[in-house]
């Protein structure tokens, strides 16, 4: 549609995930006519995080350095391992600030639509690092999708027979939401993880 440097740069940024043609149209017209100071700084920061900016050699969350600020945290629990997909969902829960533990980040879900095995993921990582005998339990907080659903189920059998305590987040209706609204599936969990009140 448009010439030269427009079109690849649109091009480009159509290939980020959740970023369509018309988004990225928006984004590459923004950025023409933004101040270029500021295009400068938006494009350092990009070679930045690439140049600085790896994996943890523990637990696979982001880090500048070999390990990420909570693997070398002393005050975190070494005794609760809480396994999720992407370095995301380790900012997600620790936003709740109830969570004390440690984290193992494997790097997407068993998705065989796309290609995506057990072995594609940080399983063995995560078997190793209980080797030590110093976790005794491991809260698996997978998306409730499901890709997610399969890569707990999977991860359920792999460390049923090493005898630590397997833990799965609970789901069920979110806070404000009207129960009309709600799918069957969402529903059905609410009813199986309810609790007592007193």
């Amino acid at each position: 549609m448009y010439d030269g440097a427009v079109q690849d740069l649109i091009d480009e940024l159509g290939r980020l995930p959740g970023i369509g043609p018309k988004s990225a149209q928006r984004i590459a017209f923004h950025l023409l006519s933004a101040d270029a100071s500021d295009v400068a700084r938006l494009a350092e920061s990009i070679t930045t995080v690439k140049e600085k900016v790896r994996f943890c050699d523990i637990c696979g969350n982001v880090a500048e350095g070999a390990l990420c600020r909570i693997c070398s945290d002393t005050r975190r629990s070494d005794e609760t391992l809480c396994v999720v997909e992407e370095p995301k969902d380790v900012v997600a829960i620790e936003r709740t600030r109830e969570f004390r533990g440690k984290y193992h980040v494997l790097g997407g879900a068993i998705d065989p639509m796309n290609g995506v095995g057990p072995d594609d993921l940080r399983i063995r990582e995560l078997l190793t690092r209980l080797g030590d005998g110093k976790v005794q339990e491991v809260i698996i907080a997978t998306d409730p999708n499901i890709e997610g659903e399969a890569t707990a189920t999977y991860l359920t059998r792999m460390l049923a027979p090493i005898g630590i305590t397997v833990s799965r987040l609970a789901s069920g209706l979110p806070v404000g939401g009207d129960l009309e609204y709600a799918d069957e599936v969402t529903l059905g969990r609410a009813f199986e993880g309810r609790r007592t009140v007193s």
